[in-house]
């Protein structure tokens, strides 16, 4: 699968700007003191979900609507914002939903989903065994299948970074979270269609650390498990699509710790009163731990999305 270009994600824009503004771009000064750069905060946690993947679901929806019109619903498997993101999206174009969570899913999340109007089927102990079902369910109750990764939910996504990069066209390094793989391919996408320099970083959970095995071994490399509170991270198998496009042009894929994620969201909190859910924070935490080898750089931070729970916010806050 090809990079977005930059016809594509001013294309997906038109879509997306039909139900969202823009986010916004901050630097916070008492976030750039401690880590001893400037630093800019892409801030996702702003959309009309609290999360960047609101986009790709509303392009993939009026793809959808458009080039399948007889499709009436619609079936895919998530840990949460992707699964509220096609919730959005199905709404507005009059298409049902049917969301597959692993048991023990964040309940907010949960609620959120529903909320939207989705219909939530539990099953699995992650987001693979939920993934797995929902293809086989959606066989059975002839649904249209999304996956994680699709050229209309890169294209969406990847409006999120042509508007960081169009805005802030200087930054040196601009560190991004990866799940399965639609927010940094969108960022590469959108760098390269710019024809900028801006080295991207991937950051994942030391426990959930596909992405960085196959980073550096050239090669998909599976884990066991994605056991960390991140749950946007919680990825135990990559998607070969993403993988390419990750390997001809991220500079590295690195690994933070749960407690570096934990205190990353601390230092949010703190320093700009914004919420950060893990995988958002991860970035935040991929910069600390380079932050000796980014003197000097302008540094781009992605904020992916805000939606943690009340009693993991509480033990994150309680953990200081």
């Amino acid at each position: 699968m090809e990079k977005a270009t930059l016809d594509e994600l001013k294309s997906a824009q038109e879509i997306v700007y039909r139900h969202l503004k823009p986010t916004p771009e901050i630097t916070w000064p008492l976030l750039s003191a401690r880590c001893g750069v400037e630093v800019w905060v892409k801030h996702e946690n702003h959309t009309p979900i609290g999360a960047f993947k609101v986009r790709g679901g509303l392009t993939y929806l009026d793809y959808l609507s458009r080039e399948q019109p007889d499709v009436k619903g619609i079936i895919s498997a998530t840990r949460g914002n992707h699964g509220q993101s096609l919730a959005f999206a199905a709404a507005r174009y009059g298409i049902s939903a049917t969301i597959l969570i692993p048991f023990g899913n964040n309940p907010e999340k949960n609620n959120a989903m529903r909320a939207l109007g989705a219909d939530l089927i539990e099953h699995g102990e992650d987001f693979q065994e939920a993934r797995e079902h929902a293809e086989v369910l959606g066989q059975e109750k002839k649904l249209h299948m999304i996956g994680p990764f699709h050229p209309r939910l890169l294209q969406g996504v990847g409006t999120y970074a042509l508007e960081f990069l169009t805005a802030c066209p200087e930054l040196d390094v601009v560190y991004v979270p990866i799940g399965q793989g639609s927010g940094i391919c969108g960022m590469i996408s959108a760098r390269d269609a710019l024809g900028l320099n801006t080295k991207i970083v991937g950051v994942v959970a030391e426990n959930a650390a596909s992405y960085a095995l196959s980073f550096d071994q050239k090669k998909a490399v599976s884990t066991n498990s994605a056991d960390t509170m991140a749950d946007g991270l919680a990825c135990r198998i990559p998607d070969e699509n993403a993988l390419a496009i990750i390997l001809a042009g991220a500079e590295d894929v690195i690994s933070v710790s749960e407690d570096e994620i934990m205190a990353a969201m601390r230092y949010y909190f703190v320093d700009t009163h914004n919420l950060a859910e893990g995988a958002a924070a991860a970035p935040l935490a991929g910069l600390l731990k380079e932050k000796d080898q980014r003197a000097g750089n302008k540094i781009g931070l992605v904020l992916s999305g805000g939606n943690v729970d009340k009693i993991t916010f509480k033990n994150v806050m309680n953990g200081d």
